[in-house]
């Protein structure tokens, strides 16, 4: 009933052209009346009313204007508050008039390193740079070890990649993008995230629940959003290097010039090597692979804050090469053979991206954008004796463009967006080559009454070459119901294709057989996947011995309408198939963030899933997903100096309850598991020591307490016989691993 409600409540949402008055003016400084110099930055606002406005550089503001309105007030820091009779639509030259001179107050803040909005009507939250930074951050993969909200566990026990699920589900359920443009979808699923290096990152925003149709359909569990560093704000020069004792080696480097008042430049190089084998658990099979990436990228900024133009164009390639499997395995000799099993995955990808934005410069709410990017993603891999290859050429585009409908009160978006993506690909002597093109237009309406209430509703309507015409609702309200307290709500629909193969990799090392049930749809003959997620969230600022802080409450449903089912629980064989029953991801969360002392943080979290799905066998827990899991936090860092040298201490703690382990029952005894793991308890911590505004250095533990998961690759001692199974990782294969690096600048 709720699904049809909010479908015949958006079928029926007006897409509209409204129509506005505006009453424009121009702000000056009275002391220099001659030079008619106009003063940016100052407030006007009409009596009585939340409708307001900004001057521009030049001094010039645009309002919107109705009868009723006969009074403006202008505010200017330093200068008189004045109140203007207006009496018809002519554009005033108004002068300020400077106030008796002030004493010079200096205030100081220090920026949170992970920042949740009370004013955001979505349940968004943004992580900063200075988060990143508590733990070894290397890649945007293992961005997420301090943060509740995401969780992170390893994919197999042979590439060492680290996947993350939100409310339950994997990352092909999240919308991904690299500011607001898709960056880890399709070919890149698996990796794409280990693609991004974590310096590169400026600051994550991270959104629950159904996310903007401005940002496309696929989205159904949230988007993970991560804003790369500026040419025009980041260090001249940066430096990072980072070594651990499991053979990593990483460097990265910034190069940054400004080349005029409106353009800058910056060249960002990433290499990270691992040649070192290890075999910490003796089952003939390296615990890490053996690795080589280079990733460079050449970022162009362009900025005319006096004309209203912003642009953004990246250049980038990246080589990424990993080798695996038993110790001896050497590809030169063994690839193709049954000599010694092994693996190798190299991929090259090359992007570019342009971001254009144009801001009215008298009208500074109206605004239009436009988003393009292309990348070609190719992966030559091999398992085993299973060859898996694909080619991912991708092109996407969006034009956006912003205004008020009334007054600033009363916002909306709406724009197209055309998608095309090109698919080679070949598993073992199979091809599955698809053309996917998609266009689309959308429209999503903001209201805000600026003190207890704000909605964003918006409806788009695509039209795909494969998953037919569709349209796409999603909703989002915000209530703040007494002080320094928010309660948040959505809903919203999702629809994608599923890349069964890009997506479940693993799958390849390991001697299931794999099984496609095709009841005629147009990718792999599966139906697309369509889910409904909804969710609420409280949250509430308390403060306790004088001491801040808050506490959320989030509980989110995504119920599937249809799915594609990965079903493992025959252990020789993985099955793909469209769900016939149902499909229910339940998630609730609560955290706590506390300030003990100055530059003392505690954080802490709960979460308990119920994830299940109707397989074949029945309906079943999620395998390999905890119900439980417990999340804590400690930071603390001394008082900067001038010279900026202090000290920093994190400790993160991890509970992770027991999770469900595929059935295989049906393996010979000696190749059988449990039907359930062991909870177990993981303890990361990191010291920095800042020298000074220039230079630090850091050194850490991840897996402190030296957690491993016994014979993680099941029949390791036959890998090509009927049970050899690298997929049933549930906890670390590798142990305590102990790190260190530096980080040099140069401002």
């Amino acid at each position: 009933m709720i699904k049809k409600i909010l479908s015949s409540f958006f079928l029926l949402f007006p897409f509209i052209i409204f129509s506005q008055t505006t009453f424009k003016g121009m702000i000056m400084d009275k002391n220099t009346p001659k030079d008619n110099l106009g003063v940016e930055g100052a407030s006007v606002h009409w009596l009585h009313t939340n409708v307001s406005a900004i001057t521009n550089k030049k001094g010039w503001f645009s309002i919107p204007y109705k009868e009723e309105y006969k009074k403006l007030v202008v505010n200017y820091l330093g200068y008189k508050t004045d109140t203007i009779s207006i009496t018809n639509l002519k554009a005033i030259h108004h002068f300020l008039t400077e106030q008796s001179e002030l004493k010079e107050v200096i205030v100081k803040a220090k920026k949170k390193a992970t920042y949740k909005s009370f004013l955001s009507t979505t349940n968004m939250f943004t992580v900063n740079s200075g988060e990143l930074l508590k733990a070894a951050c290397c890649n945007l993969a293992e961005s997420f070890e301090t943060n509740p909200s995401i969780d992170v566990s390893f994919s197999d026990a042979l590439t060492g990649t680290k996947q993350i699920q939100m409310l339950g589900l994997t990352s092909p359920y999240l919308s991904i993008t690299q500011e607001n443009i898709p960056s880890v979808k399709g070919a890149s699923q698996v990796f794409g995230m280990t693609f991004t290096p974590g310096t590169w990152v400026e600051s994550i925003q991270i959104t629950k629940g159904a996310g903007s149709v401005v940002n496309g359909y696929e989205s159904i569990s949230g988007q993970i959003n991560a804003e790369l560093v500026k040419p025009f704000s980041d260090n001249k020069f940066f430096l990072n290097a980072y070594s651990s004792l499991n053979g990593r080696l990483e460097l990265n480097t910034h190069f940054n010039q400004k080349i005029s008042d409106k353009w800058a430049t910056g060249v960002y190089i990433h290499g990270n090597y691992r040649g070192e084998k290890f075999d910490k658990n003796n089952d003939n099979f390296l615990d890490s692979p053996l690795a080589n990436q280079i990733n460079v990228m050449n970022r162009w900024q362009y900025i005319d804050v006096e004309k209203g133009w912003v642009s953004f164009i990246n250049v980038r390639f990246l080589n990424d090469e990993k080798q695996t499997g038993e110790l001896n395995f050497n590809p030169t000799l063994d690839k193709g053979t049954v000599n010694a099993w092994g693996s190798e995955i190299d991929t090259k990808r090359f992007e570019t991206s342009a971001k254009l934005g144009y801001v009215f410069p008298e009208l500074p709410f109206q605004s239009v954008s436009l988003q393009f990017a292309y990348s070609n993603h190719q992966q030559d891999s091999y398992f085993g004796l299973r060859t898996y290859e694909i080619e991912h050429e991708s092109i996407f585009s969006n034009i956006i463009f912003n205004s008020i409908i009334g007054d600033t009160r009363n916002k909306f978006k709406t724009g197209i967006s055309f998608t095309h993506d090109n698919y080679e690909e070949l598993v073992s002597i199979t091809n599955y080559d698809r053309k996917e093109t998609s266009a689309g237009a959308f429209f999503e309406y903001a209201f805000d009454n600026l003190n207890d209430f704000s909605l964003t509703a918006g409806l788009r309507i695509d039209t795909h070459n494969l998953l037919a015409t569709f349209v796409t609702p999603r909703i989002h309200a915000r209530y703040v119901p007494w002080e320094n307290s928010v309660f948040r709500a959505s809903a919203g629909r999702g629809k994608r294709s599923a890349n069964i193969f890009a997506e479940n990799q693993q799958f390849f090392a390991s001697s299931r057989q794999i099984k496609v049930d095709d009841v005629g749809g147009n990718v792999y003959g599966l139906n697309p996947e369509v889910a409904w997620n909804y969710g609420v969230s409280y949250m509430q600022k308390f403060n306790i011995f004088d001491k801040k802080g808050d506490i959320t409450f989030d509980f989110y449903q995504t119920d599937f309408t249809n799915q594609v089912v990965v079903d493992w629980e025959n252990p020789q064989e993985i099955s793909f198939y469209n769900l016939k029953g149902n499909s229910i991801a339940n998630s609730f969360q609560v955290e706590v963030n506390y300030n003990i002392a100055p530059y003392f943080n505690f954080r802490t979290a709960y979460k308990y899933f119920d994830i299940s799905t109707e397989y074949i066998a029945g309906n079943l827990q999620k395998p390999m997903h905890p119900k439980n899991r417990f999340f804590a936090n400690l930071s603390y860092e001394t008082p900067a100096k001038e010279t900026g040298a202090q000290w920093k201490f994190d400790v993160t703690f991890n509970n992770i309850g027991k999770q469900r382990l595929p059935n295989t029952a049906s393996n010979p005894a000696q190749y059988q598991l449990p039907s359930h793991s062991d909870s177990y308890q993981l303890l990361n911590a990191q010291i920095t020591k800042v020298f000074s505004n220039k230079f630090e250095m850091y050194a850490g533990v991840e897996n402190l307490t030296n957690v491993q998961q016994e014979n993680p690759i099941l029949a390791s001692d036959d890998p090509f016989g009927s049970y050899f199974d690298s997929t049933i990782v549930y906890s670390p294969i590798f142990g305590r691993a102990m790190y260190a690096g530096l980080r040099f600048k140069i401002k």
